[in-house]
């Protein structure tokens, strides 16, 4: 039996173990199985890799993508090394564990097609990153392969982040492309948003939400308000996790969008 699982805590839903398990039975997968791996801390690590045979692979949630990084082995430097995170580790025959970040890639491809389908190109806009998590490091990476100029939005001020309350109304006619990696929003606790102000969105705006559950947060529908174009983050979840079984079932990883 082929092991896949989640680790993070606390799991009190999974997206991971409902989208594979439906994998293995609408694709006819045989000796498959997804389990949630629920974790109080990163030390209990190692030992799961001893007792679980068959782990051939895990994905890794809140809090530990970043941390997961010194019980690892090897870092796929395209992606994971140059992020400082991962979400994605490989288990080889030997043991072995080399971690990857399936997020870059889930963004990156699901910004691409989504501005596709609406007739624009990923030159023709400049974005505002709302968060400066772990999720936001890999959003950071992907603009910049897309040679995209983007700005950092936090609470906190310093030298590469702007505060909320200092987005002028020039600063979001420029950046017409708002991406929100913050978890607010996030169901149950739907009635938050960023604060961002969203009288000077316009129909000239793109609002992508990283958060899939709701399936409109608040932060989507004051920009759906204002006539923006929104998308929420379930095509990047899908495209990560079939990224994610092609490392554990591959070899060779290839990593171009």
């Amino acid at each position: 039996m082929n092991l896949y699982g989640l680790i993070g805590f606390p799991l009190t839903h999974s997206f991971s173990k409902r989208y594979f398990t439906d994998k293995f039975t609408r694709e006819k997968i045989k000796e498959s199985s997804y389990e949630l791996f629920e974790i109080k801390s990163l030390e209990e690590l190692p030992e799961l890799l001893k007792q679980k045979h068959g782990l051939r692979g895990l994905n890794v949630t809140i809090p530990y993508k970043k941390d997961v990084i010194a019980y690892l082995d090897d870092l796929d430097d395209a992606s994971a090394e140059r992020i400082g995170a991962v979400n994605t580790i490989k288990i080889y025959a030997d043991g072995s564990t080399k971690g990857f970040n399936t997020d870059y890639y889930g963004f990156q491809q699901s910004l691409i097609e989504w501005l596709d389908k609406r007739g624009e190109s990923c030159s023709n806009f400049k974005a505002l990153i709302l968060g400066n998590g772990g999720a936001a490091k890999a959003v950071q990476v992907a603009l910049k392969d897309l040679q995209m100029e983007y700005m950092l939005v936090s609470r906190q001020n310093s030298d590469d982040c702007v505060p909320y309350e200092g987005l002028t109304q020039e600063i979001m006619d420029n950046y017409r492309l708002i991406i929100n990696t913050t978890p607010l929003g996030t169901y149950p606790n739907t009635e938050e948003c960023p604060m961002i102000p969203y009288q000077w969105v316009t129909r000239n705006h793109y609002l992508y939400d990283l958060v899939y559950n709701p399936a409109e947060t608040l932060f989507l529908k004051k920009g759906s308000e204002q006539g923006a174009a929104t998308m929420n983050g379930l095509k990047m979840l899908e495209l990560q996790a079939e990224k994610a079984w092609e490392i554990w079932t591959t070899e060779e990883n290839l990593w171009s969008v």
